[in-house]
């Protein structure tokens, strides 16, 4: 861990550091202190993964380091997959203590729980969220799937989208993101961004085409994107414009790697869908100015 203070300064727990959304906050300027929430051999898109599923007792020990060499100070924390419940209740209570002593520090939540009506975390971790994360949550940025269980809403449409995220807005966040929803009648994945400042609300979407292929980490992409443009612009339609940029850029160069490496009418590996970062760095530090989003 770093413990260099400079302005923009970003607390990541996540899984393995090498995670999707590990280069992007280095890549855009953040000194990034990570903190693993569980130590895989790979991601669980494999046949199969090993490792540790870490605890409270774990995350409390790395926080009690930081804190007794003086270098727990961050503008920023970001949370993104947890797969225990003890350690996401941990992180709730480091998250209040961060704040009390910063109350500045912009804590960005990716309620990762599923996708694709599936839970892959224990269901003890829903609660969670709903009592204890939203409430500290300055930014969140849930998936389609995420945001109804937050809710208990079923999202068939964009009224149904713009409902949940009001009732998330009640529960805390100043500022709601779902990462992508799919409702239009032609296939599209809709992104829709809403915040209140100042007794003012603003809603912003922007609609993509579906690749058809399965991408593991874009969740963890879209978050890290999302917290440095906002922090860099102070703008969510410009900061959502962009991150829906990087995604796609990211996504079509690896689908079309992977097609290359599997061959004609083969079906590509996880090994051969793993995210092109290193190879995106162009258009993660500056991305295309292909998306415009829709005011609403």
């Amino acid at each position: 861990m770093s413990g260099t203070k400079v302005q923009r300064s970003l607390c990541s727990i996540d899984r393995n550091s090498s995670a999707p959304g590990a280069y992007p906050k280095t890549v855009l300027g953040f000194d990034v202190s990570t903190i693993n929430s569980v130590q895989f051999s790979n991601h669980t898109g494999y046949k199969c993964f090993k490792g540790q599923v870490l605890n409270s007792d774990d995350l409390a020990c790395l926080y009690d380091g930081l804190q007794e060499n003086g270098i727990s100070s961050f503008s920023h924390i970001l949370t993104g997959y947890i797969g225990s419940q003890s350690f996401l209740e941990k992180v709730a209570e480091i998250v209040v203590d961060l704040k009390k002593k910063n109350p500045s520090l912009v804590y960005v939540c990716d309620p990762v729980m599923g996708d694709n009506g599936e839970m892959y975390v224990p269901a003890e971790l829903l609660p969670v969220y709903i009592d204890k994360i939203l409430p500290i949550a300055d930014i969140v940025t849930p998936n389609q799937f995420e945001v109804e269980k937050l809710t208990g809403i079923k999202i068939t449409s964009e009224e149904d989208a713009i409902e949940a995220m009001k009732i998330l807005h009640s529960r805390g966040p100043k500022t709601v993101v779902i990462s992508s929803s799919e409702f239009s009648s032609d296939g599209s994945i809709t992104s829709l961004a809403s915040t209140v400042a100042n007794g003012k609300k603003e809603v912003y979407k922007v609609q993509f085409q579906k690749l058809n292929a399965v991408f593991v980490g874009t969740g963890d992409l879209f978050a890290a994107c999302l917290l440095a443009w906002l922090e860099k612009d102070k703008d969510l339609k410009l900061a959502l414009e962009k991150t829906i940029a990087t995604l796609q850029s990211v996504i079509k160069r690896t689908f079309e790697k992977a097609k290359a490496l599997a061959g004609e009418g083969n079906r590509p590996t996880p090994a051969q869908m793993e995210l092109q970062l290193v190879q995106s760095k162009t258009d993660i530090e500056a991305p295309p100015n292909s998306y415009n989003a829709v005011v609403l």
